[in-house]
């Protein structure tokens, strides 16, 4: 456990962090309209990237946080210690999620939680009358997905997905050229997200929860597996209980821009095809246990006029084409690269034609994600009262595209998607994998 000097010495040093992060200016700067402050509310607030976007709400200035909500009680210390650094307030800090929403009754509501959590828990937040910025994916399984948009329109509050790429500058006007024909007629897109690995992966021994973490409460509607310190805190996205592996998690950012320059919200035809060779065969019994998610998976998708092709590896890296994360645009003018940290790049078929390329632009450089403008335009739509840039629609659609990925690597065959309908064209087996049965006593969405 860390003691008091310790800890305390740790908040300051994370003030310092906060401070430098945010160009050392101070916090609290802007006001609504109407010159009060949003109630604003963290549901997974002991957690690092929560408190990157609660970082960026205050510096916005048009909310005051008033409660942290976490399951691990040390983290959600160390939070609202931080938040108290930084705007002089202690939020009141809370276990269980549903408590917070009735006793706090928030206008917003961030949430950070692993993936299994994300649609349940937004259901509850607009349900209870809050705004939801929420990160993507927007469901662990495409029904409960659907069933956070339907909640959100009959409610008329605005849901706004940490899809920040939206946003970006050179994501903006990478689109704007791909979609006034600058690369020409496309036929094909490729998304990758790479990362260099090793061998096999070892079991890694049970335990039992650390001191102040509720782990039922962590798993939640998900099944109550042993807890392991691979999984909390960090590595819960390759275990497929809690998330979807990569495609689940950066497959989400790059399909979304596949569907925000086609126009289509839906794939007619998904075939994904992967496995664990790498990191060997999963582990999960009461001693120990290994993440179980895909150390690479190549899933094809059939839109209307092109294909698209997502794959990603956990070994290999890709130092061979300079760039980990992105996608190429394949047209008859030439291939386009929409990248992250190196912005975007047209390399012309033309002899002779120059390449043209930007730089990508961050609000916080050192973070490299667009986050400030995502919440400013979430804040504005709420106080215009009108849809986000990244709306809850948005995401849903963008998760269903790596869901449906998920569903055919486990069915081991392609998939035919009414995407009107939502549903697998003449195959119960896969419609039957839209949902999962709830751990007792939480409910599936409907």
């Amino acid at each position: 456990m860390t003691s008091p000097i310790d800890r305390r010495h740790f908040l300051t040093a994370s003030a310092a962090a906060a401070a430098a992060w945010t160009g050392g200016l101070p916090l609290i700067r802007a006001q609504s309209k109407s010159g009060r402050k949003h109630k604003l509310a963290v549901i997974g607030g002991g957690g690092w990237w929560a408190m990157n976007i609660l970082r960026v709400a205050l510096e916005d200035g048009r909310c005051q946080c008033v409660a942290l909500c976490d399951v691990d009680a040390d983290n959600l210390e160390v939070s609202a210690d931080e938040v108290e650094s930084l705007t002089g307030t202690l939020p009141k800090c809370y276990n269980d999620y549903r408590e917070m929403l009735e006793k706090e009754k928030p206008e917003i509501v961030i949430i950070s939680t692993p993936d299994h959590w994300h649609a349940l828990q937004s259901i509850d937040c607009v349900k209870a009358g809050a705004h939801v910025f929420v990160e993507k994916p927007t469901g662990h399984t495409i029904q409960e997905s659907g069933a956070m948009v339907r909640a959100a329109r009959e409610t008329g509050r605005v849901v706004q997905v940490g899809l920040h790429r939206r946003v970006g500058p050179h994501h903006v006007s990478g689109m704007k050229f791909l979609q006034d024909g600058g690369a020409g007629q496309i036929g094909m897109v490729r998304m990758f997200a790479h990362s260099p690995g090793t061998g096999p992966e070892e079991p890694s021994p049970n335990s039992e929860p650390p001191k102040g973490l509720d782990w039922d409460l962590y798993c939640g509607p998900a099944p109550l597996r042993p807890y392991n310190r691979r999984i909390h805190p960090g590595g819960f996205r390759h275990y497929l209980d809690f998330a979807n592996g990569t495609l689940g998690d950066w497959g989400v950012h790059w399909l979304d821009q596949v569907l925000w320059w086609s126009g289509q919200k839906a794939p007619k035809r998904v075939f994904c095809s992967g496995g664990r060779p790498i990191k060997g065969a999963p582990v999960l019994n009461e001693k120990e246990q290994t993440s179980d998610a895909p150390d690479h998976q190549v899933a094809t998708y059939e839109f209307d006029g092109f294909t698209a092709v997502w794959e990603h590896r956990r070994f290999a890296g890709n130092e061979t084409e300079k760039t980990g994360v992105g996608c190429y645009f394949y047209g008859t003018k030439g291939i386009f690269h929409m990248g992250w940290r190196d912005g975007w790049t047209f390399y012309p078929d033309k002899k002779g034609a120059p390449t043209v390329h930007e730089d990508p632009k961050f609000d916080h450089e050192k973070d490299g994600h667009n986050v400030p403008p995502l919440w400013r335009d979430f804040v504005d739509a709420i106080e215009q009262g009108r849809r986000p840039v990244a709306d809850a629609e948005v995401g849903h659609l963008a998760t269903n595209c790596s869901l449906l990925g998920m569903l055919s690597w486990k069915l081991g065959r392609s998939v035919v998607w009414d995407g009107e309908k939502e549903q697998v064209v003449g195959d119960e087996e896969a419609n039957g994998l839209l949902k999962r049965d709830y751990r007792g006593p939480w409910v599936y969405p409907t």
